[in-house]
């Protein structure tokens, strides 16, 4: 398997939430390789199952993408004004280049007030969102005409390969968790693990997770691992965070099972995966959540990948904690399949 190649298609693939067709288009082609049987759900999940028989586990990771949505076009200059979709940090917004995905791609650029005419009490705030706006270069009538109120704006992606296996790429929350699954299918692929394993890719996770919630109760799962991206350390962060390059971060928290994160701990331990600990006292702000409530109730673990720079343009993550996070998966699936020696 390609990784690298393969991180580079999900995280240039267009898919903000609600709206993740061409992304969903890449992993249902990339999930091709390890399966026949793929869906597409009512709200727009990508859902694989592979073999009939054993344990039902659900490999799932979100597919979404935070972005922007139109909420109007100015009548007088032609400018898009938008909102937020899902978590988008506006700090990082002003003279970002994007995309509007309107009746065609549009280019644009987020407006920029000039330090020279900033007010002093506005020279270190982030402008609102209902300040904001995109300059396209159209004229009002221009823009109406292929621009409307619901249209997505992404920002361009960026993929950059950097030193020691990482890479900054704008998207790789969750497209990075979506490799980690497709490469434990790669692992296993092979491999008569003795499981019925359904992969699924989820919707709307930046905006609330319905995507897994229905997902989940579709696919009756007797167990789930869910695979998200979470707090790497870096200069100006502060608190418990894990290690980039250190491996994948196993979850401890009060609505995942006990039993599954202290079984992958031994795994990684029995097999040499590296690996880092995280708790979270309540919730984990993951599909993993809703997951676990699904029906009555579905055994859930987290995995999850260290990430620098989240929610931004320039996310960075490092392709040896998407192999450790794919390889601890592999272990488990064939530990559940009683095939710990395939």
């Amino acid at each position: 398997m390609d990784m690298l190649n393969s991180l580079r298609r999900l995280t240039t693939a267009v898919g903000v939430s609600g709206d993740e067709i061409k992304a969903a288009a890449v992993a249902k082609e990339l999930l091709s390789a390890y399966t026949d049987d793929i869906r597409t759900d009512a709200l727009g999940s990508v859902i694989g199952t592979i073999g009939t028989t054993g344990p039902k586990i659900m490999l799932e990771a979100h597919l979404d993408q935070i972005g922007l949505i139109v909420t109007a076009v100015d009548e007088q200059t032609g400018f898009v004004r938008f909102d937020r979709c899902g978590g988008t940090d506006r700090r990082v917004l002003a003279a970002e280049r994007v995309t509007i995905h309107g009746e065609k791609d549009i280019p644009a650029v987020i407006i920029s007030t000039p330090p020279h005419l900033l007010d002093k009490a506005d020279e270190n705030k982030a402008l609102p969102f209902d300040k904001l706006a995109a300059d396209t270069g159209l004229t009002p009538e221009e823009a109406k005409k292929y621009i409307h109120a619901g249209d997505r704006i992404t920002v361009n992606p960026r993929f950059e390969t950097l030193l020691n296996d990482r890479v900054c790429a704008s998207f790789s929350d969750d497209r990075a968790g979506v490799l980690a699954v497709l490469r434990a299918l790669d692992i296993l692929k092979e491999t008569d693990h003795g499981c019925q394993l359904i992969a699924v890719f989820a919707s709307q996770e930046e905006t609330g997770g319905s995507g897994a919630k229905t997902a989940a109760f579709g696919v009756q799962a007797e167990e789930a691992i869910a695979v998200d991206v979470s707090f790497a350390k870096a200069p100006d962060v502060s608190g418990v965070y894990a290690d980039l390059g250190k491996g994948t971060m196993i979850c401890f928290a009060p609505g995942l099972s006990k039993e599954m994160s202290n079984t992958l701990v031994s795994l990684a331990k029995e097999n040499n995966i590296a690996f880092q600990v995280e708790v979270a006292g309540r919730s984990t702000g993951t599909d993993a959540d809703d997951i676990a409530v699904s029906r009555a109730g579905v055994k859930t673990a987290l995995l999850s990948l260290p990430q620098r720079n989240m929610h931004t343009a320039a996310e960075i993550i490092d392709m040896k904690d998407i192999e450790a996070t794919a390889q601890l998966m592999a272990a488990y699936v064939k530990m559940r399949g009683g095939r710990n020696d395939a």
